[in-house]
This record gives structure tokens, C-alpha cells and sequence, in this order.
């Protein structure tokens, strides 16, 4: 659990990164042979990009690193887990096991709304261990949505 909390820490810091940028607060690594040879964060708005999610970020960070697009022995640290685009990549990219911080029961593809990431059907299945600093994570998001909010609050009372 120890070295799940360490780099789980990592992803969380990868995550105020994006908070920093006025982003939705997600933060990735991925780690091969005990080092974290990749990193992401939510980047959609900042790139105007749909496909900027930490976990994309950190894939093709990953595979630019290992020079091959499976990432076979690898585990990613998510600090939100994976909607459905994700999960797919980490199942196309033969990803080992993801370990997830905070559950999403809106858009979760890792066991909320769906568990694409262990379907007998696909070709390859991803180990799941969620819940690692999990209140961490949780707290992190509540409270960028709790400020997003009041922010629009008061946008809309300057209006009046």
C-alpha cells in the first residue's frame, strides 16, 4: 500500500497542476519497473482539445518512452476514474493494472457506470485497485466544483 500512496501522491500532484490551469483537477503517472517513466493532467480547456485527459497525456508519454505503443508491465495512478475513452485506451494500450483514487459514478468506466476495462469480450483485461487516497482525491474534486459553482453564483449576481 505504501508505494500505491507514493505514487498515487505523484498523480495527485499532477492534478493540482492542472487545478492550477482552472482545469478539472485529474492527475496521472505511469510506472514501469518501479519508476514513474510518464505523467498527465486534464488539459481539455486549456488546449481546446476533447483528447487532453491526464490518462491520454500519460500514455503517449509512455509510449514515447518505451518506443512501443503496448505498454505491457505498466500501471497507471489515476487520482478519477477513467470515463469510457480512457479506459479504452488503457485496455488498447495492454496497460497491467490501473489504481484509481476517486470513483466517478457520473462517467466511471471502471466499475461505476461501466467496467470496460475487464470485459471478457476485448482481447485484454486491466487489474483494478481503487479507493488509494481516496478521500485525498475526492475532497480535491468536490472542492474545485464547490468553488466552480460559486464562482458562477457570483458571476451571475454582478449581472443583475
Amino acid at each position: 500500500m505504501e508505494k500505491q500512496e507514493k505514487y498515487m501522491k505523484e498523480a495527485i500532484r499532477q492534478a493540482k497542476k492542472a487545478r492550477a490551469l482552472e482545469e478539472v483537477p485529474i492527475g496521472c503517472v505511469i510506472v514501469y519497473e518501479d519508476k514513474i517513466i510518464a505523467r498527465g493532467y486534464n488539459r481539455r480547456n486549456t488546449d481546446k482539445n476533447t483528447l487532453a485527459h491526464a490518462e491520454l497525456q500519460a500514455i503517449r508519454k509512455a509510449s514515447k518512452k518505451l518506443g512501443d505503443w503496448r505498454l505491457e508491465g505498466c500501471t497507471m495512478y489515476v487520482t478519477l476514474e477513467p470515463c469510457q475513452m480512457c479506459a479504452g485506451a488503457l485496455v488498447q494500450s495492454r496497460i497491467d493494472k490501473v489504481v484509481i483514487g476517486s470513483m466517478n459514478p457520473k462517467a466511471g468506466c471502471a466499475g461505476s457506470v461501466l467496467n470496460l476495462l475487464q470485459m471478457e469480450q476485448f482481447n485484454h483485461q486491466v487489474e483494478i485497485v481503487s479507493g488509494v487516497l481516496g478521500e485525498e482525491c475526492s475532497a480535491m474534486l468536490s472542492d474545485f466544483f464547490r468553488e466552480l459553482r460559486e464562482k458562477k453564483k457570483q458571476e451571475k449576481l454582478k449581472n443583475f
